[in-house]
């Protein structure tokens, strides 16, 4: 049997730990519904999509938005065991967990599709049980564009303006040790306002958007702390993950 990564709630830290490869490559094993993209009326920044769910059969909503925006979702359902996830772009690891409470509502840490991923619980799903549910979906406030070419170079044939080697302790790392991850950066800004996407050795990326030097937004279900030590920007979740972050990877020289 597969289990999927949206079902898993509040598992013991050293079954996350042994499991964590395989369910991170099997995230979508379950995922046997459709995919409908959300679009917006002209003129407008949110809709409410109505729809039905029966057993293992999620639906993917796709959302386009830029760091800097806010994407509010808000869910209404005949089953309490319907729920929601939000993933990131390009990711399987949700950026929110819709089992762990309440709606969604935060600032996008970097520029793509987002995904609005619904679903029944495990227990249900394997009843065959149904759900009538309504989701809102918002998209709003002012987007933080990146700096063009003709401003900032570009490591070619990506949308990075620069990259640099870090220390870090990355999700799920081996014994919490320090390593060594790559950092990329969009700059949106020359006053510290910047995305930046860290890559660990465990396939997992990191966004985290800095506005004004300071770090705002992130793709990460777990709060962020923060502190600034010389020319690094310490950047933690929870009480194991951790980035160290030059200065001038976010500013530019």
């Amino acid at each position: 049997m597969v289990i999927s990564m949206k079902h898993i709630h509040k598992l013991g830290a050293v079954f996350v730990l042994i499991t964590w490869s395989s369910l991170f490559l099997n995230s979508n094993a379950l995922a046997t519904g459709r995919t409908e993209m959300v679009k917006f009326a002209k003129g407008t920044s949110s809709t409410t999509i109505k729809g039905q769910l029966k057993g293992d059969a999620d639906i993917d909503y796709p959302v386009q938005a830029s760091a800097g925006q806010k994407l509010a979702i808000v869910l209404t359902k005949s089953n309490p065991q319907n729920y929601f996830n939000v993933l990131p772009p390009g990711s399987e690891t949700a950026m929110f967990v819709g089992q762990d409470g309440g709606d969604f509502q935060g600032v996008l840490p970097t520029d793509g599709v987002y995904t609005v991923r619904v679903y029944l619980m495990r227990p249900a799903a394997r009843r065959n049980e149904t759900s009538n549910y309504a989701i809102k979906v918002a998209v709003t406030g002012h987007a933080l564009p990146a700096l063009p070419a003709t401003k900032d170079a570009l490591i070619p044939g990506t949308v990075f303006h620069a990259s640099a080697n870090i220390l870090c302790i990355p999700p799920f790392a081996p014994d919490l040790k320090p390593q060594t991850c790559d950092a990329f950066v969009i700059r949106r800004s020359f006053d510290g306002t910047a995305t930046v996407e860290i890559h660990g050795n465990n396939a997992i990326k990191r966004r985290i958007l800095f506005i004004k030097g300071i770090p705002s937004a992130s793709d990460s279900t777990q709060a962020l702390t923060y502190s600034h030590e010389a020319d690094l920007n310490i950047v933690k979740f929870g009480s194991d993950e951790r980035y160290e972050i030059p200065d001038v990877l976010i500013r530019g020289s």
